[in-house]
């Protein structure tokens, strides 16, 4: 009897229990709140800095900075190197699979005119365009519209040729503007300790090395963006020198002449954002040497192509930061800085309504993904980062921006017409 009693009472209470338990794993999903609503990737825009080369001039610092010769490299001055390709070539694989895993593409080649590849009239760009074409569609047609040689090439290079109506002395002022208490000298006295770390690096000691100690200026130039003149200038194109060397794979004694650690690169390459405060991000310049760049993100997202690749330079994206005033972070490298390879990137999403909005975000490899040519699949997918869009809401929430905001925003930001 006790025990048809025992087993009752368990019975009993394992009932309870079960049901406890039911209730405990259901109540989540009752209280839990609305989710966001789903929202699918119509089109896409990349402005992409081209990948690896070598410096594009033989003096990469004036003389009197160095005496030591520079390595030698695969390809001639400012050409895109096979690793860079290469470097490519795996973030358009990674760039395929995303767009993938969200719908905007399926297998096979995709559709003729859904994919578009612009480029700079540079041999870098355009290589870097066509090997990007590789790892996004391996095996299928990706032509790359370019400039010819000689040709004007508005989109990428619209102040090279130093429009009449441009203004450098307002450009200067404009830059001027943005520099600290003390102006341009106290930038330098604040990259002090980076400036001895280069000329350690470059073998340049004072007081020997008198080109270290020479002013900085900021230069109008009469239909050009301002040129920052001085130690200042030449630390940015000698640091991104060494971090070429270094993510072309080459031996680390022969890395900045075995001179420099790895972490010493990512510390001077501080002077390359630097550099783009002063002569890309003022509102003038990058107004106006961003704004045919704007004007080809815009009707790419108002078109039928699915995704467009304008492939251009570091200046370019600088410029259009300026221009949009977004700002990112890339791991391994400092704020606002643009990794070769690196992409500034616009989706136009949709939600269930239909409403539509756009999203800005900052696309690279790390350093050492790069020097490695790591596959950039599964965790080490390349860095990806949402950023927010200046008077039109943060992309990191997804519906912050309307299109018709965005539109409004680019046309707004159009310099007047000369």
């Amino acid at each position: 009897m006790w025990i048809a009693q025992e087993i009752a009472v368990k019975t009993a209470f394992l009932l309870r229990a079960a049901a406890a338990v039911l209730c405990f794993a259901a109540t989540p999903v009752i209280a839990r709140p609305a989710s966001a609503p789903q929202l699918k990737v119509e089109r896409v825009v990349m402005l992409m800095r081209h990948g690896i080369r070598p410096p594009t001039k033989p003096n990469v610092v004036p003389a009197g900075y160095t005496n030591e010769k520079w390595p030698s490299w695969p390809v001639d001055y400012g050409l895109l190197t096979p690793r860079g390709a290469a470097g490519v070539k795996l973030l358009g694989e990674a760039d395929r699979f995303y767009y993938a895993t969200r719908g905007l593409f399926g297998p096979g080649c995709p559709d003729a005119g859904s994919v578009v590849l612009k480029a700079s009239g540079k041999q870098r760009a355009i290589r870097t365009a066509e090997s990007w074409g590789e790892g996004f569609m391996p095996g299928c047609p990706a032509a790359v519209s370019h400039p010819q040689d000689g040709e004007a090439d508005p989109i990428f290079h619209g102040l090279d040729d130093q429009p009449a109506w441009f203004d450098g002395e307002q450009a200067r002022r404009e830059a001027l503007a943005l520099a600290p208490k003390g102006g341009i000298a106290a930038e330098e006295h604040a990259y002090r300790r980076d400036l001895l770390l280069l000329a350690h690096v470059l073998d340049c000691a004072l007081p020997a090395c008198q080109a270290l100690a020479a002013p900085n200026r900021l230069v109008a130039v009469p239909h050009g963006r301002p040129e920052l003149e001085g130690p200042l200038d030449i630390a940015s194109t000698a640091s991104q020198t060494l971090l070429l060397e270094y993510l072309e794979g080459m031996p680390m004694k022969d890395v900045g002449w075995g001179r420099v650690s790895r972490a010493q690169i990512e510390q001077l390459l501080r002077f390359h954002p630097l550099k783009f405060r002063y002569s890309n991000r003022p509102d003038y310049v990058a107004r106006a040497a961003a704004a045919p760049i704007a004007k080809e993100i815009v009707m790419a997202l108002s078109g039928n192509t699915k995704l467009t690749l304008l492939a251009g330079h570091d200046t370019n994206i600088a410029d259009l930061g300026g221009y949009l005033k977004l700002h990112w972070k890339v791991p391994s490298y400092p704020a606002d800085d643009v990794p070769p390879g690196s992409a500034l990137g616009f989706e136009l999403v949709r939600d269930r309504k239909g409403d539509r909005y756009v999203r800005a975000f900052y696309r690279a490899q790390t350093m050492d993904q790069l020097r490695t040519l790591t596959p950039l699949t599964g965790k080490s997918a390349p860095f990806r980062q949402h950023i927010p869009i200046a008077e039109c809401g943060n992309s990191v929430a997804a519906t912050a921006c309307t299109w018709t905001s965005f539109q409004v925003l680019v046309e707004q930001r159009q310099p007047a017409a000369p």
